[in-house]
């Protein structure tokens, strides 16, 4: 009898060094993928300087969020109490972020030239043109000037992403988000390709990568993404495609951003940044993209008036995407970081996306982290 008590308290005692060692390696695991989770994030927040009790820091620090963008204008409250205000500012507000980050953290503006620039002038940063107007000088050493002085500036500030050059081909230059706002280098796709390697070339020679947007086109859409579905069925071409193909053959793209455009001939249902026709078969399969794909802000009307935001998220990682934004700059959502990679770990727990899925654009953005010089 008491052979059988101290065998069974022994097979207890073994079971439950078991059960706890089981216990240990599921959660290890369960931390890996909420820590791949959080690199596959980048994400808009307020304030001039950061400190521990910060929302975005929390993000840093505990969710091991992978990046941040700056504005100098803030849409929800109409306000310019953003993250700009000077050059000394901008680069502490930059050199602290990355003091709170686990990895390297890729830290990324808007800054184009021209009309969507996020360092302006009257901030004291230096003058910038468009795209538009440095198309229509179409001199190289005009555009490489330019470039260059924007590559230095966010350079000097910490800032390794810059969400440009433009290669939308100004199809239709009564777009109101691309023609009409000078953003486009020209309607010819050659011109853009050739403006877009003088911009490509600078950025990278003083240490910033540039990202190419917003695929697969759209200088020919007749509305704004940012305020609904921008429909180009019957107007895209595909000659907005060269610009991509050029570059990419040439190995000149780290980044490519997407549009939210909807083309029933691509998808009856979804726009771009939505269907793995386009980000997959399209860029990735047909084109040969090797590097990080970027959702456009997925706060933007064409996509939250239309789906929620487990939809949109679950579509955007089964299309593709492999970094997606959360600007905050339409709406203002500061847990946004946190329900993001509940819902992303959820859908993998429920084997709605394979955590191989998750893995791809986790080692994608690690490699693009290896090359970012800090």
């Amino acid at each position: 009898m008491i052979r059988r008590i101290i065998f069974a308290l022994v097979l207890t005692i073994l079971f439950s060094f078991t059960l706890l060692a089981s216990c240990s390696d599921n959660a290890e695991a369960d931390d890996d993928l909420r820590n791949m989770i959080g690199q596959m994030l980048m994400v808009g927040f307020r304030g001039f300087e950061v400190t521990e009790t910060d929302r975005i820091v929390e993000d840093l620090t505990r969710r091991n969020l992978g990046g941040v963008i700056l504005f100098d204008y803030d849409v929800p409250s109409s306000t310019p109490e953003r993250n700009i205000e000077s050059p000394e500012q901008v680069a502490q507000l930059v050199a602290d972020l990355k003091s709170y980050s686990q990895t390297p953290l890729l830290v990324a503006i808007d800054q184009e030239g021209g009309r969507v620039s996020r360092l302006k002038t009257r901030f004291g940063f230096p003058e910038n043109v468009s795209h538009e107007y440095l198309g229509e000088l179409n001199n190289e050493d005009s555009t490489r000037h330019y470039a260059a002085i924007t590559a230095e500036t966010l350079n000097s500030l910490g800032i390794n992403i810059n969400f440009a050059p433009v290669v939308d081909v100004n199809t239709n230059p009564e777009n109101p988000v691309i023609g009409q706002l000078e953003r486009s280098f020209s309607g010819d796709p050659a011109e853009v390709t050739q403006h877009a390697r003088w911009f490509i070339d600078e950025h990278v020679s003083h240490g910033v990568f540039p990202t190419a947007k917003h695929f697969p086109g759209h200088g020919s859409a007749w509305n704004d993404s940012h305020f609904g579905m921008a429909d180009v069925t019957e107007t895209w071409d595909d000659l907005e495609l060269d610009p991509y193909r050029d570059l990419i053959a040439e190995g000149r793209l780290e980044l490519i951003m997407s549009a939210h455009i909807f083309n029933e001939n691509w998808d009856e249902e979804h726009p771009a940044t939505l269907t793995p026709l386009v980000m997959t078969e399209m860029l990735r399969n047909e084109l040969g993209f090797e590097g990080v794909l970027v959702s456009d802000d997925m706060q933007m009307g064409a996509i939250t008036e239309f789906y929620g935001l487990e939809q949109a998220i679950e579509l955007s990682i089964k299309a593709g995407i492999d970094l997606l934004i959360f600007a905050n700059n339409s709406v203002y959502e500061p847990d946004i970081t946190e329900r993001a990679i509940e819902i992303i770990h959820d859908l993998v727990i429920s084997g709605e996306i394979p955590e191989e899925r998750i893995r791809e654009s986790y080692e994608r953005i690690t490699r693009l982290k290896g090359k970012v010089l800090d």
